[in-house]
């Protein structure tokens, strides 16, 4: 499978302070990979590497088999910061238009108008940006990451401002760009959307990666939940190979069994777990 960035014993220093170390990190075409750590621990360092912005102390980073930071590199991804800035008098119309040009896009108004309907702001295309909500702004900001097509998208929290539906609307807008074959690295500290979305996620820890895997794989066994005609029992030691056994033994016991729920820990607690309950 091609990869749409690969990192190679990525390591990157700012005088004494050591913000990567020896990272390798891959993001398959298609994937969403969500990238995760507590606050210091390189997320950003290695995003500005990947899109050019920063220089790695040594290892590589490829973005479409291109160097980082090369005019082939920059014209197959996209990004979005998280404390991105938009002129406050331009209609989204207009921003997107700037981009195009900037991004060297040939799309015209058929690639706005489809960009705008992905992200749920058709109606909005004449809208003033400085007239809009910060959830509707940061979808705007969504559409100009993918102006041009790229291949790979860097999003940098982009749901930190949405409500609850418009969180589904870019888990939505993810879903169909994997479909369409994009892969993204998603930056972000709502642990339940990188949960919902990504294949795959890598936790960093002080510039090391410390932990990487899909959800499924990284959650941890916590038991076997069963509920009975007396109550919910609980059997901490059991997995799922053990639920036949326990339910046919509490129905020869006579009991009468409605559920059973195997219980593994969210990515919440396994996050917690890597870095350390005190991480913000």
């Amino acid at each position: 499978m091609s990869l749409a960035l690969e990192a190679r014993g990525l390591a990157k220093r700012y005088g004494p302070i050591r913000a990567l170390e020896a990272v390798d990190l891959d993001v398959a075409e298609g994937e969403l990979v969500g990238l995760l750590g507590p606050n210091g621990a390189g997320k950003s360092t290695l995003v500005k590497i990947a899109v050019g912005l920063a220089r790695a102390t040594a290892g590589a980073v490829s973005v479409c088999g291109f160097p980082a930071g090369s005019a082939e590199a920059k014209t197959r991804l996209g990004y979005l910061a998280e404390l991105f800035r938009f002129p406050g008098w331009c209609t989204a119309d207009e921003l997107l238009t700037l981009h195009q040009r900037l991004a060297g896009s040939g799309g015209g108004g058929a690639e706005r108008s489809d960009l705008l309907e992905l992200v749920g702001l058709s109606s909005a295309s004449s809208r003033r940006i400085d007239a809009m909500s910060k959830g509707m702004q940061q979808r705007l900001g969504i559409a100009q990451a993918l102006v041009g097509g790229p291949s790979l998208l860097l999003l940098d929290e982009p749901t930190s401002a949405l409500d609850p539906a418009g969180r589904r609307t870019i888990r939505q807008l993810l879903e169909h760009l994997k479909q369409r074959g994009v892969s993204v690295l998603l930056n972000s500290h709502l642990l339940s959307e990188i949960e919902l979305v990504c294949d795959r996620v890598a936790i960093l820890l002080d510039g090391r990666l410390v932990a990487q895997g899909s959800p499924t794989e990284l959650a941890r066994p916590r038991g076997v939940e069963i509920e009975t005609d007396v109550g919910v029992q609980l059997y901490r030691s059991a997995g799922r190979a053990e639920v036949p056994r326990l339910v046919a033994g509490l129905v020869s016991s006579g009991r009468r069994v409605y559920g059973v729920r195997v219980l593994t820990s969210t990515l919440e607690e396994v996050y917690l777990e890597t870095v350390g309950q005190g991480a913000e």
